[in-house]
């Protein structure tokens, strides 16, 4: 895909959906930001920590590309979005573009171990609690049986937020699943 506006809708599929049944941990984002949208991938801009996160804190055994993220059903981790029709920052994104009854439905039927959203505003569409009101960590709430769990952001925008304790400590609760 050639270079994107800032933000825009895409066609449906552009990056579809990693899950399947059996996955330990699911990774759900809010949306595509505009590099992930053209590299047609996942946490794909540089300044992202997604991907040395993983690595750092031991979910996967070495650095993913953010090209090859269908790699990490190997772990049994998967990776969603609660937009997939749109992409950029979160403030770009048309009014309810962020869909919290589909997560669910895709939540539910494939019941991972750990929900883990990668941002508190995800967490607070999700949750319907305002962001000041969500601890990081895992909430009160599941999705039948699965547990939801509430990450800093690994977003470079939103690094003045970074905390990879918190990715440790879940982390170290998969390895225990």
């Amino acid at each position: 895909m050639s270079k994107l506006d800032k933000f825009g809708a895409l066609p449906d599929d552009h990056v579809p959906d990693l899950l399947g049944p059996g996955l330990k941990l699911v990774f759900c984002g809010t949306a595509l930001g505009r590099v992930s949208a053209e590299r047609r991938a996942y946490y794909a801009n540089p300044g992202n920590f997604f991907w040395r996160t993983l690595h750092n804190t031991g979910l996967t055994p070495g650095l993913v590309r953010p090209q090859d993220y269908a790699q990490l059903l190997d772990y049994g981790i998967g990776l969603t979005d609660l937009c997939k029709a749109h992409y950029g920052n979160d403030n770009q994104l048309p009014a309810g573009a962020l869909d919290a009854e589909a997560l669910r439905q895709k939540i539910l039927r494939y019941q991972p171990a750990i929900l883990a959203f990668t941002s508190k505003t995800g967490a607070s569409v999700y949750l319907g609690r305002a962001t000041g009101d969500i601890a990081l960590g895992f909430q009160p709430e599941k999705v039948g049986d699965t547990r939801i769990y509430v990450l800093p952001s690994p977003s470079g925008q939103a690094r003045i937020f970074w905390n990879q304790q918190a990715w440790q400590d879940l982390a170290d609760t998969v390895r225990g699943v």
